[in-house]
Parts: structure tokens; C-alpha cells; sequence
């Protein structure tokens, strides 16, 4: 049995239609079993950077607290729902360990730092946050992921500082070409040498023609049968130890209609 956690957290977002995660995330929790389903109370405040470089740092942290409070209390694996994507940070965080690969599925790289973000949001952070490089509160310990456990998969635009990054470090990443062949990303994931998988779900990985309510659309994406086949074919090869799926930002209740059909077949792969 698979626990879901629902996060509609908005504060990491940039984007003007950042509060429409809220009815996003609301929106999947509707079609989950109750039983198995706990959402989260984020808080109404924006919060305060702290002399950060993360904005509304304040709120994240807090946000952040409780997901992990709220995974510690599960005996089975947990897929958090967000809101923005920074929700990954604390789903990642309460089962890292050295024997983790994270697949990061996602049309950005989220490997700005406060240093380099242009924005200070924290959807473009969080990945160099799980590798233990942000704010202080919002980070994992150093050295607990590797870049060589992380697998980016359909990830088409970089910042520049992104891709020095990647270049430094030798960072694994798919095409969305190379998603067409469902064994392309758990071949990456083996080869890492890792024993469990953690698989975070940014719903921009997928094209803007099969997902209409995404705050940041990048053309050229993955279909829903592809990213649900790539899944499939890792959790075949591994142990699967939690996953997140995030950024739905539907306009209204009739269009979050329309595309929770492919929401819910990708929850239905993670779980």
C-alpha cells in the first residue's frame, strides 16, 4: 500500500499563477483514497526570506518540517503531492541515504543555488539543495546524495550556471528521445549503483500538448505513456522509496478536469 502526502505549497513557485498550485494539488488529493491520503496545512503567509536568498524561506521551512514529520509516521513508501516542487526537498530528505538514486523528471534542472538564482525561488533550487548546497535550513547534509545517484530524465532547459554544474560533476541526463526506449532511464538508475529510487514527477517533463496546467511549459516534452512506461521500467529493476509529483497549475476547476485522467495514470505508476 502507497501513503500520500499533499503539500499545496506555493511559496517556492516564481510564477504568477503560483496560488493555482493550491487548487492543483487540492485537485489530485480529491481522487486519492481518503484512508491512505494526509494533506498537509500550509501556511496562508508568503513568509520571509531571513537574509537568505531563498525567498519566503520562512513558510518553506515550516512547510518542509512537517512532510518529514509526516513521512517519519508512514510504514510504507509515500508519493508527496505538491504545489510547487520544492516539496521535494522533505520527501527526498526522509529517506536519503547512500544507497538512494534520485531520477529527477523534469523539464528543469533545479540546480540553481541563492548565489545564482536570478528569481531567489526555490523551485529553480531544489535539486542543489537535496545535493546538500542552499540555505542552511533548507538543504540536505553534504555527501548525503551524489551527483552520480541523481538522473536528470527529459530535462531541456538549463541556466547557464546549470549547466556548469552538470558539466563539473558528470551528472547523468536523459533526452526526451531517450525516454522513448522505457529501458534508457532504468539502465541510468542501475548503473548508479544504488540499491533504492526515489522518482520525483515535475509535470512540465511532459509536452505542453498532453498537460495544459503547467507553470512553466517547455515544448518538445515527454508523452504521459512514455514517462509512465520509463517509471514502470524502474520500479521492475528497484526498490522503490518514495516519489513526488508536482507543479499542477490548473485556471479553473473544468481545466484541472481535463487533465487529471494523465495525473492520475502517472500516480498510479509511482504508486
Amino acid at each position: 500500500m502507497t501513503r500520500f502526502i499533499v503539500a499545496p505549497q506555493w511559496q517556492g513557485s516564481s510564477s504568477s499563477r503560483a496560488m493555482q498550485l493550491i487548487d492543483g494539488a487540492l485537485a489530485i488529493a480529491g481522487d486519492l483514497p481518503r484512508a491512505t491520503t494526509t494533506v498537509i496545512d500550509v501556511p496562508a503567509e508568503a513568509g520571509e526570506s531571513l537574509e537568505s536568498g531563498v525567498r519566503r524561506l520562512s513558510s518553506l521551512t515550516r512547510v518542509r518540517t512537517a512532510i518529514e514529520e509526516a513521512v517519519a509516521e508512514a510504514d510504507e513508501p509515500v508519493v508527496v503531492i505538491g504545489g510547487d516542487c520544492g516539496v521535494t526537498l522533505a520527501g527526498v530528505g526522509a529517506v536519503a541515504g547512500p544507497d538512494l538514486a534520485v531520477v529527477w523528471l523534469d523539464a528543469h534542472a533545479d540546480l540553481n543555488s541563492p548565489e545564482t538564482s536570478d528569481s531567489g525561488a526555490f523551485h529553480g533550487m531544489v535539486l542543489r539543495a537535496i545535493l546538500g548546497e542552499g540555505a542552511d535550513v533548507l538543504s540536505l547534509p553534504a555527501e548525503v546524495i551524489t551527483p552520480d545517484r541523481v538522473v536528470l530524465a527529459g530535462t531541456r532547459e538549463f541556466d547557464l550556471g546549470e549547466e556548469l554544474y552538470v558539466s563539473a560533476t558528470g551528472m547523468t541526463v536523459l533526452s526526451v528521445d531517450d525516454l522513448a526506449d522505457p529501458a534508457a532511464l532504468a539502465d541510468a538508475v542501475s548503473a548508479t549503483g544504488a540499491a533504492r529510487v526515489y522518482i520525483h514527477v515535475d509535470l512540465d517533463v511532459l509536452d505542453p500538448g498532453e498537460m495544459g496546467a503547467l507553470t512553466y511549459p517547455v515544448p518538445f516534452g515527454a508523452t504521459v505513456a512514455q514517462v509512465v512506461a520509463a517509471i514502470k521500467a524502474v520500479r521492475e529493476r528497484m526498490p522503490l522509496a518514495g516519489a513526488s509529483l508536482t507543479e499542477f497549475s490548473p485556471s479553473s476547476p473544468e481545466a484541472a478536469v481535463e487533465d487529471l485522467g494523465a495525473i492520475l495514470r502517472l500516480v498510479g505508476a509511482l504508486a
